[in-house]
């Protein structure tokens, strides 16, 4: 039996496809292992977001090389579209493949075990369907319902790499959220490159509010969490309309990259911080104590210090429950690149550190602000007799508690440390 290791880098996105080929090649008789095993065959789905992301995929091809030198390593995702020849130069690759047609990489492989060559695929011009649902556990499933971004932020090379805008047929997303609750996963984890756009290139031009109603109502005993959104999407239609389902989890992760409007024109984004923040508002109005949470950029080229300090006051009335911060990277090939005014190194991490520490503190009041009341937690894991889970709000629960894997339960917080909740099951 053929033995087939998975790394995966980046987004939930890549996640899903990573967990469709393990699918995918499990029907053909191989055997998934672990990665630091030795296998026939090492897929690689890597990130391109960063220069970093970049590097860190490389190094991962070159170790799966060291681990097998004599086996397969297909490549697949942003790195290999965008520097695919680089690492079958200078890494080892035997297989590249990029952003599109990956359900197709089953057959690549099979080519390359019999000739030791393959056949590029053809471009497609239709959402490429991949199977939901992973190997291991009945836990959560990522869905993926849209590929492609056409937004084109001034700091971002994805665009470049996945621009073609694709949309799961609704009723195969509706069926698909329909078979993941009957084989038993307890939540489903709605994802794509940018999910704000989904529909756009359907026939129908159904909409993502569309989409996830008929979702919540095909899957009603599954819990259904929402990927990265534009602020633009939320709505107080949008909002009131989705607060009828008791199975949507109140956790919105708002894109919002800078608060400083100055720096959101430069960046190339297509709203403002009074456009965000109707759309938080809107939100904390249909689900009382939902997180908020969201991504940060520091250090854009021309951000200055009194740029910076908006930011933070931006913060302080936003009260997010979770930040992502990030300093400003450098990403050849994107609109900032070579922009005037680029800042340190040590600039950009003082900034990362003092938004750090504000963002703590805003996560520990809205932990603190759970103590005393109920969360219902999807329980993932134990060690030691303590159970640990999230709540629909994803936030980190612990429990004492054994053999409560996969369940779903009323818990009363008891206590909040820096970054979990503790409490008892009810």
């Amino acid at each position: 039996m053929m033995k087939a290791a998975f790394y995966t880098l980046g987004c939930k996105t890549n996640q899903f496809e990573t967990q469709a080929l393990e699918r995918l090649l499990s029907a053909r008789g191989y055997a998934v292992v672990p990665f630091e095993q030795k296998a026939d065959v090492y897929i690689i789905n890597t990130c391109s977001v960063t220069a970093i992301a970049d590097k860190k995929s490389r190094n991962v091809i070159r170790r799966a090389r060291q681990l097998a030198p004599d086996s397969i390593i297909a490549v697949c995702g942003c790195s290999a579209e965008h520097t695919g020849e680089q690492m079958m130069r200078d890494c080892g690759a035997d297989i590249i493949l990029g952003t599109e047609e990956k359900s197709r990489l089953p057959d690549m492989i099979e080519q390359y075990v019999k000739k030791r060559s393959y056949t590029i695929p053809e471009p497609i011009e239709f959402f490429d369907y991949m199977p939901a649902g992973g190997l291991v556990g009945r836990t959560r499933a990522l869905l993926k319902v849209q590929d492609g971004c056409r937004n084109f932020c001034a700091y971002c090379i994805i665009p470049y790499l996945r621009n073609k805008l694709l949309s799961l047929d609704l009723d195969i997303a509706v069926s698909e959220a329909a078979r993941l609750e009957k084989e038993g996963y307890r939540e489903i984890v709605i994802t794509g490159i940018e999910i704000s756009s989904y529909g756009v290139d359907l026939p129908e031009k159904p909409s993502l509010l569309q989409l996830l109603e008929g979702i919540c109502n095909a899957a009603p005993n599954t819990r259904i969490r929402l990927g990265s959104l534009e602020p633009r999407t939320v709505t107080e239609e949008w909002a009131k309309r989705l607060s009828r389902y008791k199975n949507l989890c109140p956790h919105f992760h708002l894109s919002l990259q800078s608060g400083c409007d100055k720096t959101l024109k430069d960046m190339g984004r297509r709203y403002n911080t009074a456009r965000y923040m109707e759309a938080a508002e809107y939100l904390r109005k249909y689900f009382p104590d939902c997180a908020i949470t969201t991504d940060l950029i520091v250090g854009f080229p021309g951000e200055t210090e009194e740029d910076f300090a908006q930011t933070l006051e931006f913060l302080e009335k936003l009260r997010p429950a979770q930040v992502h911060i990030f300093p400003y990277s450098r990403r050849e090939g994107t609109k900032a690149y070579s922009r005037p005014n680029q800042l340190t190194r040590a600039e950009k991490e003082d900034r990362a550190a003092r938004a750090a520490q504000l963002c703590s503190a805003l996560r520990k009041e809205y932990l603190d602000s759970f103590v005393g009341k109920e969360l219902t937690v999807l329980f993932e894991q134990e060690k030691n007799g303590i159970s640990e889970g999230y709540s629909m709000e994803y936030l980190p629960v612990a429990v004492k508690a054994r053999e409560i894997h996969n369940c779903v339960c009323k818990v009363l917080i008891t206590s909040a440390q820096k970054d979990k909740l503790s409490g008892e099951i009810k």
